[in-house]
């Protein structure tokens, strides 16, 4: 393929043909400011803050321009600057600038810009429109006020997600992003995923704000507060911060949720364990005993509603294993308060989630067992993250021992990989194949269903037995897969769902990853190679072989799918779409 030629402020870059003026600076290591320009999400010129003079009588959007050999571009002569301040000047005339108070301050695109431009006043001001915040959903709140129509958020809930519950709405300078015919997110079939809050460049959309509950119930002597920490949540919250994306702090995060006043410290992984021995035993058993397949996983809440919006007719397909954050908090309120000789009902599960809709999750009504809560309040990772700040707690500095309390903390290596796409599937296979082939396999390690491509597909022999099993990497994905299961074209006995591209690492809680950071560094790989990590370095690396997990069903659930079992650890789901 022969390159094209561009100078770029005077430094000559060789690129391929395609290559946008954008992408041709960020090799030549020249930086061209953005704010509507997503990678490989949202590119259409329309904030027009990349311009550049490419010699054209007007300048031109570098995020869409395309190069031609022998191009001359400029990104920072005086008209350009110029060029760049009004507009910026523009979009904050209509902004709401209450930036100390904003949830995104310091991580604020728009609030970035303006100070890297020098521009702290607007030429521009003149009388806004006031729009009420959209505060009825359990997970996410709109705030219009804050909106600069980069449309980042419609082309990741239609394109990424396949779910389409935002866009433009009305004309001109009273254009809002918005559900149609004026209704609030909780009325339409949003799923809660947040991914529309990662891709926000300022506060216009953010998660509900829980963490006054959670101060409450730790300061409430009657209490005993018990927090379990998801696998994606240790290898994102050091970014918050200043370390590196992707970097495993689990050692850290235990030491400050100690300090953050919370009684016990237990670990949703071990949820992931006993996900993995109930859900592998369901599969076993519907392929055995003719049950309805493919059977789908059950662990992300956002993909649980997207089917009981879109496809309620495949709910038989999804296994009624509940998710790792639930069968913990079902555990915790039982077994553990059983054997601690602890009243059920003064203990309050708290769950630290890279997820917004788990919010969604711990309130829904199938999760309630003798009118207790499994899960009392679940906050995200950023909400940990402000609590620690708070708390004035150097995170930093902390020491990188663990403290997970014992019974129900102790995990396998097949346990941390439930937060990357393909993870649940990989832990699943390591029993299942334990199972089939009525051995213990030394082979762990299942390469063909890891990755970030939107679908994957593997077959493998276990047990003399032919098993095919499939990924979908976001909703929009498992739109594509489920309509080809429905035509006939694929057939599978196993299929993994993570409503969020690249998984719970991905998930609409986790850190605010820049626009910029974006374009060198992939949140979703960095991420998820801290959990494959974290894999490698457990002695244990499968579910079915984890000793709690092992006692817990000898001393109190019995045998896997049993009757209590069932009570506890499963659900049923139910027939949202539109009649």
């Amino acid at each position: 393929m022969a390159m094209v030629n561009v100078t770029i402020d005077g430094v000559k870059v060789q690129v391929e043909p395609g290559t946008t003026v954008l992408e041709a600076a960020r090799q030549a290591h020249i930086h061209i400011p953005t704010l509507c320009h997503l990678k490989d999400i949202n590119a259409i010129g329309a904030c027009r803050m990349c311009v550049v003079d490419v010699g054209a009588r007007a300048l031109a959007a570098a995020c869409v321009m395309p190069v031609f050999d022998g191009m001359v571009v400029k990104t920072n002569t005086p008209a350009v600057r110029e060029a760049r301040k009004a507009v910026l000047e523009l979009i904050l005339s209509n902004h709401e600038r209450k930036c100390l108070s904003c949830m995104r301050s310091t991580t604020c695109e728009l609030q970035a810009l303006a100070n890297d431009l020098g521009v702290n006043e607007s030429k521009f001001d003149g009388k806004n429109i006031e729009y009420p915040l959209d505060t009825f959903s359990p997970s996410v709140v709109r705030d219009p006020n804050k909106c600069i129509l980069c449309r980042r958020c419609v082309a990741v809930c239609h394109d990424v997600q396949g779910v389409g519950a935002i866009g433009p709405i009305h004309r001109g300078f009273k254009t809002i992003i918005a559900p149609a015919f004026g209704k609030k997110l909780s009325e339409t079939d949003c799923i809660n995923c947040g991914q529309c809050i990662s891709v926000c460049p300022v506060g216009a959309l953010r998660e509900r704000n829980d963490t006054d509950k959670v101060w409450d119930a730790i300061n409430d002597p009657d209490k005993i507060v018990v927090v379990q920490p998801a696998p994606a949540v240790r290898v994102a919250l050091g970014e918050e911060f200043g370390m590196p994306v992707g970097t495993r702090v689990t050692g850290k995060m235990t030491q400050a949720l100690r300090r953050l006043g919370f009684d016990k410290v237990f670990d949703t992984d071990f949820g992931a364990d006993i996900t993995i021995v109930e859900e592998a035993t369901e599969l076993l058993g519907r392929i055995k005993n003719g049950g309805a397949l493919p059977m789908f996983t059950s662990c992300s809440p956002g993909w649980i509603k997207y089917v009981e919006h879109n496809f309620p007719e495949m709910i038989p397909n999804l296994s009624t294993c509940k998710s790792p954050m639930q069968m913990e908090g079902a555990v915790i309120k039982s077994y553990y308060a059983e054997k601690a000789g602890i009243d059920p009902r003064k203990i309050v599960v708290v769950a630290v989630m890279p997820c917004v809709a788990k919010k969604f999750e711990a309130e829904r009504p199938e999760m309630e067992i003798d009118g207790m809560r499994s899960v009392d309040i679940s906050i995200t990772t950023r909400e940990l993250a402000r609590m620690i700040r708070d708390a004035r707690i150097d995170f930093a500095k902390l020491p990188d021992e663990e403290c997970f309390d014992e019974l129900v903390a102790q995990s396998t290596g097949a346990a941390p990989i439930f937060g990357a796409t393909g993870g649940v599937m990989e832990a699943a296979l390591r029993t299942a194949a334990d199972v089939l082939e009525n051995r213990s396999l030394e082979s762990v390690e299942y390469h063909e269903v890891r990755g970030l491509e939107g679908i994957r597909e593997a077959t493998y022999t276990l047990g003399g037995k032919e098993l095919k099993v499939a990924i979908a990497n976001s909703t929009g994905a498992a739109k594509r897969l489920i309509r080809r299961i429905q035509s006939g074209e694929a057939n599978y006995a196993f299929v993994e769902v993570m409503a969020c591209p690249g998984g719970c690492v991905n998930g609409g809680g986790q850190p605010i990853v820049s626009a910029e950071t974006r374009m060198d560094v992939d949140p979703r790989a960095a991420r998820a190679a801290g959990l494959y990590a974290e894999d490698e370095a457990k002695t244990l690396r499968k579910s079915h072989e984890n000793p709690d997990v092992k006692k817990l069903y000898e001393e109190y659930l019995g045998e896997p799918n049993g009757h209590l079992a069932h009570r506890l650890l499963h659900t049923h789901y139910v027939d949202r779409s539109v009649k």
